[in-house]
């Protein structure tokens, strides 16, 4: 069951940490887990993109669209994905992983220009490293607030364990020293933001639902829409305490209404490119679970994939308790 978590868990895998202390003695060994997490890698959807050369054993980088890298970690459960974006005079890196590896080291190979960062949530795989830039931008809400703290190590060691992984860890990273670092944000910003990197303007889109301060990002111009954990390709994590399923039906419509400005979205885990189309049928699916139409599978350690069967075909992951159907 231990593995079905992991196969499926793609973002936010705190549930898995929370209960470290029960899962451990069901860890398989290196060789079976990294085996079967590894079996579905590499995805089929990055043959068709142009991969970066670079001398990083944790990380791969494709250059999705013009001034636009993907910053990928296929090497860890969560498949987490960060982008760097260039204007013609400063840099956004959205999102910054989980901290296991330098990417701070990774994006100052590819530019030379200024870099701010943003994150698309303060979840622990998004943040890991913050700590290492000065310029962050940030949602202001009390949860990003409250998320600079970092996480100890007990909270987050299993994400580094062999069950966690495809390949070793980078030289002085282990179980024993990994942690989220604290970070401190330099600019608290609102829903409609507007960064100007130079001949690129992006506007931050405030969705709140998978955390309160989610967000996604749009550069209308290029019709690019980076959607943070509010769409990537897989089970949507909605088990987090915070997550709030009204709001989130109600970010999802938000997306929706960019489908004509956008031609690509890029999410926050597996994929990076993604056509836009999918998301009519991820708002129709959560409406159907939400009125108690969902097939429920019982993943384990109260986790409950609820799978919409039909033209929907998209599953959600929640907690085991009940949902407050709506009619």
């Amino acid at each position: 069951m231990y593995v079905k978590i992991l196969l499926f868990c793609g973002a936010f895998c705190v549930y898995a940490a929370i209960q470290a202390n029960e899962i451990e003695a069901q860890i398989p060994s290196p060789e079976g887990s990294m085996a079967e997490f590894c079996t579905a890698l590499p995805r089929a959807e990055y043959a068709s993109l142009t991969r970066v050369e670079s001398s990083s054993t944790w990380f791969e980088m494709y250059r999705v669209a013009p001034g636009v890298i993907a910053i990928y970690e296929p090497h860890q459960w969560q498949e987490a994905i960060s982008y760097l974006i260039e204007g013609e005079q400063s840099a956004l890196l959205f999102d910054t992983g989980n901290g296991i590896a330098d990417i701070k080291a990774i994006v100052e190979k590819i530019t030379d220009k200024p870099i701010n960062v943003l994150n698309s949530h303060t979840h622990y795989d998004h943040v890991g490293g913050n700590y290492a830039f000065d310029n962050i931008l940030a949602m202001d809400t009390k949860f990003t607030r409250e998320r600079q703290a970092g996480h100890a190590n007990k909270d987050i060691a299993i994400e580094v364990s062999s069950a966690a992984l495809c390949r070793d860890l980078p030289n002085g990273v282990s179980e024993k020293n990994h942690s989220g670092r604290p970070f401190a944000v330099s600019q608290f910003i609102d829903d409609g933001h507007k960064i100007n990197l130079g001949a690129r303007q992006l506007e931050v889109i405030h969705l709140p639902g998978h955390t309160p301060d989610a967000i996604a990002l749009i550069d209308r111009a290029a019709g690019l829409l980076w959607t943070g954990d509010s769409y990537y390709s897989g089970p949507i994590w909605l088990f987090a305490p915070e997550t709030d399923l009204d709001a989130y039906a109600h970010s999802l419509d938000r997306l929706i209404k960019e489908m004509p400005n956008v031609k690509a979205l890029l999410p926050a885990h597996n994929t990076p490119w993604v056509d836009p189309a999918v998301l009519p049928r991820v708002a129709a699916a959560l409406q159907l679970m939400l009125k108690g139409k969902s097939i429920k599978i019982d993943q384990g350690y109260g986790m409950i994939e609820h799978k919409i069967d039909g033209e929907t075909q998209f599953s959600f992951l929640l907690r085991d308790e009940p949902i407050p159907y709506s009619e």
